[in-house]
């Protein structure tokens, strides 16, 4: 499926983003505005930042996986 079509499902949710020069990063959906994405993410101590990403540097969103089940690391 597009990522295009993947927006309204994750819109609220926390979602990682695969730019297309390889980088990426995470933080929660906002919605989009004139073509860009916008996100908030986690800048330091208690700071957000709203941050707009061109459609066209976008490869693919992704929603972050459920908890559940998982086996802690340590």
């Amino acid at each position: 499926m597009p990522w295009q079509h993947k927006i309204n499902y994750l819109i609220g949710q926390p979602i990682g983003i695969s730019f297309t020069n390889g980088q990426g990063t995470s933080g929660k959906l906002c919605g989009t505005s004139q073509r860009k994405l916008l996100v908030i993410e986690y800048l330091y101590q208690s700071q957000f930042a709203l941050k707009q990403y061109d459609f066209h540097m976008i490869q693919d969103i992704s929603g972050f996986p459920s908890c559940h089940n998982q086996q802690p690391l340590y």
